[in-house]
């Protein structure tokens, strides 16, 4: 029997920033616009969701006069991608 794929998760973009946000301790909105090649209207809708599911914590501030917004991951959100990973070795066969 299969564990269930995060359907939040399963979102290549939002793959993609968990991903990236694992790696760093945080990350700002330009350097994962440019890392994903996405859009900064779908980057920051994606972003949104992760945020609302307590994956993601955003903070928006200034830098000088222009805005920053800064992600990080949060241990929901690690839980959240190791489940995914566990389960898609599942999918593979993979122990």
């Amino acid at each position: 029997m299969f564990k269930e794929l995060d359907p939040l998760l399963h979102s290549e973009l939002r793959l993609a920033v968990m991903s990236i946000l694992l790696s760093v301790a945080e990350a700002d909105f330009v350097y994962i616009r440019e890392t994903t090649k996405a859009t900064a209207g779908n980057l920051s809708v994606q972003i949104d969701k992760l945020s609302e599911a307590g994956y993601v914590e955003v903070e928006r501030g200034f830098l000088g006069k222009r805005t920053r917004t800064v992600c990080k991951i949060t241990p929901k959100g690690v839980e959240a991608f190791n489940n995914y990973v566990e389960a898609l070795k599942g999918y593979l066969n993979i122990n």
